[in-house]
């Protein structure tokens, strides 16, 4: 009885929306209207190069004071019919040190090296990657070295559109060296919210018009649909006149209205449990690593646990 109470409830709550909303992005309320929307029309790529960027990431050693990670960066190149992969991976290792009183994360990288180490070095402190009032974890700094990767990637890419996955928000310290204005970002989530509370993914699909279509939010900043039968609306930064061109591309079954491109980009970058596993076990399986795996003694705790089921 409790869960039927409690899904009435949850039904209640978003049934009690209004189409009359307001969106709050930015810290600014910008009012919802029609107007906002404009149709998509399919355009063939025809001679435009498009380039889809996405990275994957694990935790290979992860203790109080230093962390082993491995990041993979993938670029999938569409130009015309042809179709390219880039690939770059590298291992980061971070260490925690205290530089006058206070203590710093500085990591090192062994591969490829899109991204500067000095760049890397940062505050567990800093607002960027702390959280609430405790000091950042060692391993926020796997997430700034993939980030810098992925726009480092795109730099070097020569291609009429650029597209990420994510947004272009600047996160992270020293993220404004990589950061440049040709490039676009598709997010599959969105935190925003409308003045009721309300989901604006939810209320434009309700409201938008049929087939393909962008509401323009503010700026080089819209959400869009990119199938006509896809139930999922994303949001976009950066040139608009890439859309018509991804139209097409966005006809995967698995995932109606999201780039094909970015799907294969993620399955490129993505680095498995079973990856994951391998990696720690040819580096603890080395009798050398012994003192190493020591650490690990000090912070598995809840893997232990997590196994007991």
């Amino acid at each position: 009885m409790m869960l039927k109470e409690i899904s009435q409830h949850i039904k209640n709550q978003i049934n009690n929306f209004s189409n009359q909303d307001s969106l709050i992005f930015n810290n600014k309320i910008i009012d919802i209207h029609l107007d906002n929307f404009s149709s998509l029309d399919v355009v063939s790529v025809g001679n435009k190069i498009i380039a889809f960027i996405d990275g994957g990431q694990t935790e290979i050693i992860s203790t109080g004071n230093f962390c082993l990670s491995f990041i993979r960066v993938a670029a999938v190149i569409f130009n015309g019919d042809e179709k390219e992969n880039k690939v770059n991976e590298f291992y980061l290792f971070t260490k925690a040190k205290y530089v006058e009183g206070d203590l710093f994360y500085e990591s090192k990288i062994f591969g490829d090296k899109l991204i500067e180490e000095k760049d890397l070095l940062i505050s567990s402190n800093d607002n960027s990657i702390k959280v609430g009032r405790e000091r950042a974890p060692i391993s926020k700094v796997i997430n700034m070295a993939r980030r810098f990767s992925e726009l480092a990637m795109a730099r070097k890419i020569n291609a009429d559109f650029i597209v990420l996955d994510g947004t272009l928000e600047k996160t992270f310290l020293n993220e404004e060296k990589y950061l440049f204005d040709d490039l676009c970002a598709l997010a599959k989530s969105s935190s925003l919210f409308t003045m009721s509370g309300n989901s604006p993914v939810i209320l434009l699909n309700k409201i938008g018009p049929i087939g393909c279509w962008r509401y323009l939010i503010d700026g080089r900043t819209s959400f869009v649909k990119l199938n006509e039968n896809s139930k999922h609306i994303f949001r976009f930064e950066g040139d608009v006149g890439l859309l018509p061109h991804l139209i097409d591309n966005c006809n995967d079954a698995l995932f109606l209205g999201y780039p094909y491109g970015l799907i294969l980009a993620d399955k490129l970058a993505r680095v498995s449990n079973q990856e994951k596993n391998s990696l720690k076990m040819k580096f603890l399986l080395n009798s050398d690593n012994k003192e190493i795996a020591d650490y690990l003694n000090t912070s598995n705790a809840h893997d232990i646990l997590d196994n007991l089921g």
